[in-house]
């Protein structure tokens, strides 16, 4: 179908702390692991690119290719992922009709999965959709703008849950197959995810 103006954001301002080190930074099939989030938003279609940056921010840039990207910084990154997203909402284009929202530490996210919430959430009356896949719900999340103000008032790291499931707004559950994409968070998060050395 055809796809209204959409934005992706991309968050990856996190600190890490505990693995030590910047994630975003972490080898992943010969590049890092944030350049694979950002190759999965590339291929997916939006009419504009906005990455989140906070923790590590300056090795990012040298380090990441950012091209077509807006980069926001976050000097907020320490109280958590919410405050990247209201900082990148002031960027969203005044033409987009709704915001998508990927991890930069989930790399198997799948173009196709983001164009099938993308599909049936445009066609829908909803304001917010989800990933359902076949052990419960996970990213990457849809917002209308109906509710970007809404998001301007989260606070804390899983705020965004709180909005999904808070059932002041209609929710679509988005079938995908598989499992929900691993995002890493600590060292054995990174091992389940690069799999078995050769």
């Amino acid at each position: 179908m055809e796809h209204g103006f959409t934005t992706g954001l991309v968050l990856a301002a996190g600190r890490s702390s505990r693995l030590g080190q910047p994630k975003q930074l972490l080898e992943y099939r010969g590049r890092t692991l944030l350049d694979a989030s950002l190759d999965v938003a590339r291929a997916s279609g939006f009419d504009q690119l906005i990455v989140a940056l906070g923790g590590a921010g300056d090795d990012v840039r040298e380090a990441v290719d950012l091209t077509d990207f807006d980069v926001v910084d976050n000097v907020h990154y320490t109280t958590g992922c919410s405050s990247s997203i209201i900082a990148a909402l002031d960027s969203v284009d005044e033409r987009s009709e709704s915001l998508v929202l990927l991890l930069g530490d989930q790399p198997g996210v799948e173009a196709s999965s983001v164009t099938a919430l993308r599909d049936r959430c445009e066609a829908g009356v909803e304001s917010i959709g989800v990933c359902r896949y076949e052990n419960g719900r996970g990213h990457p999340f849809w917002f209308a703008r109906s509710i970007f103000d809404a998001l301007r008032g989260m606070h804390g790291d899983k705020a965004v849950w709180k909005v999904l499931e808070s059932g002041r707004w209609p929710v679509a559950d988005v079938e995908i197959s598989g499992d929900v994409p691993l995002d890493v968070d600590t060292w054995d998060d990174y091992d389940a995810l690069i799999g078995p050395s050769s």
